[in-house]
């Protein structure tokens, strides 16, 4: 049986910079969201707690989380719905 490729299709829909998400981030958020992003991860939302946001960015199953201040988790306790 002869194996198929497939091809590779870019789940991506338009640039992060145009997501309405995107435009929530601090400045500090946007350099680690890209830095992130490098790596495949993508900018799922934003979510307020106790008056600060953080975003939350997905790779393959994996979470991360940014700060307000820019700081990368990606081990993060969070629960996600």
């Amino acid at each position: 049986m002869q194996s198929q490729k497939l091809p590779v299709v870019d789940r991506r829909q338009e640039p992060p910079e145009q997501s309405v998400w995107w435009s929530k981030l601090s400045l500090a958020q946007k350099f680690s969201a890209s830095s992130l992003g490098k790596f495949g991860y993508e900018l799922d939302f934003v979510r307020n707690e106790r008056g600060r946001s953080i975003a939350f960015l997905n790779c393959n199953g994996g979470t991360a989380t940014i700060s307000e201040d820019g700081d990368i988790n990606t081990s993060p306790d969070s629960q996600i719905r």
